[in-house]
Parts: C-alpha cells; structure tokens; sequence
C-alpha cells in the first residue's frame, strides 16, 4: 500500500483498549486491584479507575470537536475497537505499517505511589493483550511495550519479555516523572544498559492527564488548555533530562522518540541547551563531551502532527533525519482519516516526506534498513 506514491509508517498509532481489559489479562494475584476503563456516552473515553483512588472527574468537553468524534468514531466503537476496526483505520489513512500505543493505558501507570508488584501486572497484561491483538496483520501491526519504573528491575525484564517472547519493536514510558525520580536519575541506568544490549528503542510519550504531577495541571479545568501545555512541555522536561543530564553521553547507543508533543519546539530548546552548555557546560553538564545539539542528532527522533506547519523551521535547522509521522488515530485531535493526506500538503520537499513518511521510523524501529539515519 502507499498513499500518492509514498510508503506510510506511523509511529504513534493507538488503540482503544476495552474497559475491562486488565481485569481478563491480569495475574489471579491482582485482579481486585487491577484499573477498570471508565465508560460513559463518550464512546471514545480514555479514563482509567485504579481501585483505592477516587473516581476520574467527568470531563466536560462536549463542544464542535466532541460532536464531530462522537460520529465519526460511531461504527468503531459500535464494534469494540476491534483488531480488524484498527487495520481498516490504518487502510483509510494509507498505512503500510504502525506501531501500537495504549489510550486508556496511557494513564495505568502515573500513581506516584503505585505498588511496584501491581505496576508490572498492569504492564504484562497490558502487553499480553496488545500482542493478541496485533496478530491481525504481525507484518504491519507492532507492538511498543508498556514497561513499569516503579521498580527498575521490573522493567528491565519486561523490556526482555515484550522482545524475545512478544517480538515487540519497542517500549514506552510517560514522559512526566511518575516515581519522583528524572530520567538522568542513575536509578534508570540497568534499563538503559538493557536497551542498549537489547538494540531496542524506546518511545517517551505524553498525555492530556496525569495523576502525577504534571505542567498542564496549572489550567484545570480547562482541558483545552491543559492540552496545550501538558505534553510539548513534558517532553521538553524529559528531552533536558537526556541530553542535558548526560543519558546519552553515558549510553551511547540508546535511542529515544519524543512522541505526541509536535515538533517545532525542538530548534528552539537545542539552541537553548547549546547556548547553556557553551556557558557552564563545564559545571553543569560534565558528562558532556560535544554540544546538546550534537547528541541530539545521535539519539533523538521527533514525531510531526500531520498539519504542523511550523515543522519547517524544524527543518530549516537540523533537515528531516530526526523526524517520524503520527495520525494520532483515534484520540481527539486526530486528523483522522485525512491526517496522512493533510502532511502530504504540507509545503516541504517531496524527498524529506519520503524520509518522515517511512524511512526514519523504519530505521528507528528496526523494520527495514533501507536508511540507516540513526547510525551516523
């Protein structure tokens, strides 16, 4: 399949898991505590219940762009989100390939003070369930794997499992802290060694909500401006975190995508970082042999909302190595299903939409070698 001539792999699609998922995939030993989806008249609601807190303010958020999800998403929801719903998504946006982020899932893991044993029941039963339902298509469907940070070791041996069992292509986080802990914390370090040795890339990812502390809460109640701030800002904390605390100077081949945030950020908060690092680089940043924005380069991958048209100043200052494409399928500010066919009428030449559209995030996910951006 290709969508006007260009191959299209998206690297942050998601799927709507079912409500009572973790209630059918969780181990025996947890299931009275396991989260429960939150189910309301909004037929795409993302809440998640965690036995023990209380229940997840209702969002009222009905307007223009509600309406406009409530018919669209109509027949999905209808037929529960299925594998075969998700593959006839990808066929509307003309995806070749994608990989699989959570919805509901996206919230399991953000209680500071989570039980570590709980954490990664959520996580094994959440992968347990994405790997069933990537099985639909194995060849274009892939999973990135939950993993928990609340106790490291679990998640260095998830990140073993969701690859060697589930054949996963990567693993996520939330980019906001959710243990206390920055990501430049040595806490991190036999994870980082792990993917290393284990060639796997790992995609941070933010959203709207949190039950950690999170920048965009300064807005409640007003979701469309906690929307605006939560993740760009998130990423630009974890981003400082991983270049700017030495994760990469340490780890030198760990790779990371910054997902579902835009990108036209990024020119901007390397400038700042090279700036800083000129400056007191020397005291403050000693890992550091070369500028941030040369670590940037290395290790980093930034993913592009389809109708981002500010994406060109991205461009003007690092080219196209470093981005990935996203339709964001199906949360609320997707473009769906005329993403793919909004990025292509984004003014930029036509060499670095072939790059964006498949060949980074191939590389980046080990799908192909037909580019190898990342190994400079």
């Amino acid at each position: 399949m290709a969508r006007n001539g260009y191959k299209v792999f998206d690297s942050d699609m998601h799927i709507m898991e079912p409500a009572d998922l973790w209630q059918r995939f969780i181990v025996p030993e947890y299931r009275s505590q396991a989260p429960r989806g939150v189910t309301s008249e909004n037929i795409r609601d993302l809440r998640l219940h965690l036995p023990g807190t209380p229940e997840p303010a209702s969002i009222r958020n009905q307007g223009r762009n509600y309406e406009r999800n409530q018919k669209l998403y109509a027949d999905h929801a209808k037929r529960g989100w299925s594998a075969r719903v998700q593959l006839e998504a990808m066929e509307a946006e003309g995806l070749d390939a994608a990989v699989m982020f959570p919805s509901r899932g996206l919230n399991a893991l953000t209680k500071p003070d989570l039980d570590p044993g709980l954490a990664n029941a959520i996580a094994r039963a959440y992968n347990d369930w994405l790997y069933e339902l990537c099985q639909e298509a194995p060849d274009r469907m892939y999973g990135a794997g939950m993993i928990s940070v609340y106790d490291i070791g679990h998640a260095v041996e998830e990140a073993h499992r969701v690859v060697e069992e589930l054949g996963f292509k990567a693993v996520f986080a939330r980019a906001n802290m959710v243990n206390g802990k920055p990501w430049h914390d040595p806490y991190y370090t036999p994870l980082w060694n792990a993917l290393e040795k284990l060639n796997l890339p790992l995609g941070l990812h933010e959203a709207t909500a949190s039950l950690s502390r999170q920048t965009g809460e300064l807005f409640d109640p007003a979701f469309g401006l906690r929307r605006i701030y939560s993740q760009p800002v998130e990423q630009m904390l974890a981003m400082g975190s991983f270049i700017g605390g030495g994760v990469f100077a340490r780890h030198p081949k760990l790779r990371v995508a910054f997902l579902e945030a835009n990108c036209s950020w990024v020119p901007w908060l390397v400038w700042r970082m090279d700036e800083s690092w000129e400056l007191e680089g020397d005291v403050y940043m000693k890992d550091l042999d070369r500028m941030p924005s040369d670590y940037f380069r290395k290790h980093c991958l930034v993913s592009v909302e389809p109708d981002e048209y500010p994406v060109r100043h991205m461009l003007e200052d690092f080219g196209s190595d470093q981005l990935v494409y996203s339709t964001d399928y199906p949360h609320g500010d997707s473009r769906y299903p005329k993403a793919t066919d909004s990025f292509l009428k984004l003014p930029i030449p036509d060499a670095d939409k072939r790059k964006i559209l498949w060949d980074n995030c191939a590389a980046f996910y080990g799908i192909t070698e037909t580019t190898e951006v990342l190994a400079k």
